[in-house]
C-alpha cells in the first residue's frame, strides 16, 4: 500500500491542537468510570490502560475546536462516544471469539463472558446517562440512532459471517453501519456544539461517515499487509473468524479458477488458515491486485470526505481535519 500521508503524519502531532483537550478527556473516563465495585474499576484501568487512538473522540473535539465551540461539555461528549466505541470492542470481541485486542487479552478472555457483556451494558448505559445530563434531546436522539445502527451492523454482519459469497455492496452496507455511523455521529456532535446551520451540520457529518468508511477499509487490509506485534493480534484473524473483506470479495470476485474460493471457504470452515494456505492467497490477492484495489476504494472515501471542509475558516483543527485522512490511509495499526 501507498499513501499521500507524509512520516510526520502521526497521531501525536496530528492532535497537537487538542493535546489538552485529549487529556481532559482521559480524566472524565476515569473519573466517569469509578465504581464502588470494584471489578468494574478493575476491568476499567484495564481498558484504559491498554491505549487505544482516540479518534472517535478526537473528531468530535477537532471540529468542535474548528467551530470555535470552547464550552466543558466537549469533555464529556468526547467521552460520551469513546464508551460507546469501548462497549462495541468488549462485545465484538466475545462474539468474535477474539483472545487478543491491541496486543494482549481481550477483556473476557481475562474475565469471561458473563461479566464482559456486563461492562458492555455499563458503558452504554453510562454514555447515555452522560449525555442526558447537559439536556441535549438532539445529541442523545443522534447517540440512540448511531448505536441502534451499530448493533444493526453487527447483526446483519453475523448473518452474513462465513459467506464467501458476500458481494461488495453487502460488504460496505456492514462498514457503514459498524464503523461509518459512529464517526460521522462524532463529527456531528462536534457540529451541534458549534451550532452551525444545516447544512454545515451535514456537510461535516458526511466528512466523518467518509473518514469511517476509509478507516475500516485500511482496518481489514492490515489483516492482509500488517504484522501480527504491531496490529496487536493475529495476522489472518478476520477470515479466521468467517469474515471475507474487501481484498478477498475483490479477488473471488476476479479468480478464473476455483483454488481461491476453496481456500477462503476451507479457512471459514476450519476456522484455521496454515501458513501455506496463506501465503497462496497472498500470491492471489496480488496476482489481482485486490489489495491494492481496496486502497485505492480506501483513497476515494478519504478524498471524499476532505471535500466538505474547505467551506470553514482556516485554523489549526481545520488543518488537522484535512490532514486525518491520510493519516488514516497510511496507519500500520
Amino acid at each position: 500500500m501507498s499513501s499521500t500521508a507524509t512520516p510526520s503524519s502521526n497521531a501525536a502531532s496530528l492532535l497537537a491542537p487538542i493535546a489538552e483537550d485529549m487529556q481532559q478527556v482521559n480524566r472524565v473516563i476515569r473519573h466517569r468510570l469509578a465504581s464502588e465495585v470494584m471489578l468494574i474499576n478493575q476491568i476499567s484501568e484495564y481498558i484504559i490502560s491498554a491505549g487505544g487512538k482516540r479518534l472517535r473522540p478526537a473528531l468530535l473535539l477537532l471540529v468542535a475546536g474548528a467551530l470555535g465551540e470552547t464550552t466543558g461539555h466537549r469533555h464529556e461528549l468526547a467521552a460520551v462516544v469513546e464508551f460507546i466505541h469501548t462497549a462495541t470492542l468488549v462485545h465484538d470481541d466475545i462474539i468474535d471469539d477474539s483472545d487478543l485486542r491491541r496486543g494482549r487479552l481481550a477483556v473476557h478472555s481475562r474475565w469471561g463472558n458473563d461479566i464482559t457483556v456486563l461492562l458492555g451494558d455499563y458503558l452504554y448505559i453510562k454514555s447515555m446517562a452522560m449525555a442526558l445530563t447537559h439536556d441535549a434531546i438532539d445529541i442523545v436522539r443522534l447517540l440512540c440512532d448511531v448505536t441502534l445502527k451499530m448493533i444493526e451492523g453487527e447483526l446483519y454482519q453475523l448473518t452474513k459471517n462465513g459467506d464467501a459469497d458476500i458481494s461488495e455492496d453487502e460488504h460496505f452496507d456492514i462498514i457503514r453501519r459498524k464503523t461509518a455511523y459512529l464517526f460521522g455521529g462524532s463529527a456531528e456532535i462536534g457540529a451541534l456544539l458549534g451550532k452551525v446551520n444545516a447544512e454545515h451540520q451535514q456537510a461535516l457529518r458526511e466528512y466523518g461517515f467518509n473518514l469511517g468508511v476509509a478507516f475500516q477499509i485500511v482496518d481489514d487490509l492490515l489483516d492482509f499487509t500488517g504484522d501480527t506485534e504491531t496490529v496487536g493480534k493475529p495476522i489472518g484473524s478476520d477470515l479466521r473468524e468467517g469474515k471475507v473483506t474487501l481484498p478477498l470479495i475483490h479477488m473471488l470476485r476476479h479468480a478464473k479458477d476455483g483454488r481461491p474460493g476453496e481456500v477462503v471457504r476451507d479457512a471459514i470452515a476450519t476456522r484455521t488458515v496454515t501458513p501455506e494456505a496463506w501465503q497462496e492467497l497472498l500470491a492471489c490477492l496480488k496476482q489481482h491486485a485486490s489489495i491494492d484495489y481496496a486502497f485505492r476504494r480506501a483513497e476515494e472515501f478519504a478524498e471524499r470526505a476532505k471535500t466538505p471542509l474547505y467551506a470553514f475558516p482556516p485554523s489549526s483543527e481545520r488543518d488537522a481535519l484535512l490532514a486525518l485522512p491520510d493519516y488514516v490511509l497510511s496507519r500500520d495499526r
